[in-house]
C-alpha cells in the first residue's frame, strides 16, 4: 500500500513553484490551483504528467 500525498504537497516536496509547474505543463495557474484545492480532478494524462514531474508514482497522488 502506498502513502497518498496531495498534489500541492507533492509539488512542494519536489521543490517546484506553481509557476514552474504551470510553465512546464502548459496549464494556467487557475487550473493548477483547482487541482491542488480539489475543486477539479486532472484527467489520467495530466495526472501522469504531474506524477512524472514530481517524480512519484501516480498511485501516490491523492485526487480528492
Amino acid at each position: 500500500m502506498s502513502i497518498k500525498i496531495s498534489i500541492a504537497a507533492a509539488r512542494i516536496n519536489a521543490g517546484l513553484t506553481q509557476r514552474e509547474v504551470c510553465k512546464t505543463l502548459n496549464i494556467s495557474k487557475t487550473t493548477l490551483v483547482n487541482y491542488e484545492k480539489g475543486r477539479t480532478v486532472p484527467d489520467v494524462i495530466m495526472g501522469q504528467k504531474l506524477a512524472d514531474l514530481y517524480k512519484i508514482p501516480i498511485d501516490n497522488l491523492k485526487f480528492f
